[in-house]
């Protein structure tokens, strides 16, 4: 009987001790992290301000810059005893709609446009060498 007894402590404490392990697992491992913003290569900001920001602030009111060549913040023509200014972020520089067409010459097949003449002025210098040099 305390043969019994001893054997049934030994799988009751394997098992409790498995399903203790088997638990703390789940809360030992990392936390997952926040996926980080993707970088592209035309990363931009802009300088976003509020109404009674200084003249260097308001000059460059519209325009995008890359995040690698933004200019730091406060402006080197800040006037502000405290500056307000923060920068806005963008997936790329371009403000507007993409010029590029996919249906027009220079659009995706690579053409550089159409002319309606040939706007060399000399011939081809191909075809002017003289080959008994080269031989």
């Amino acid at each position: 009987m305390q043969l019994t007894l001893l054997v049934g402590a030994i799988v009751l404490l394997v098992l409790w001790l498995f399903v203790r392990n088997r638990g703390q697992s789940k809360e030992t491992s990392a936390p997952e992290k926040p996926k980080a913003t993707e970088a592209t290569a035309y990363h931009a900001v802009s300088i976003k301000f509020d109404s009674n920001a200084c003249e260097a602030a308001k000059k460059m009111s519209g325009r995008r810059f890359l995040s690698t060549a933004a200019p730091r913040l406060p402006l080197p023509d800040c006037n502000a005893l405290e500056c307000r200014c923060r920068f806005a972020h963008h997936k790329d520089r371009r403000a507007a709609k993409d010029r590029r067409s996919p249906f027009g010459a220079a659009g995706y097949a690579g053409g550089t446009g159409s002319y309606e003449k040939e706007r060399r002025e000399s011939r081809d210098r191909r075809k002017e060498a003289d080959l008994d040099d080269f031989y």
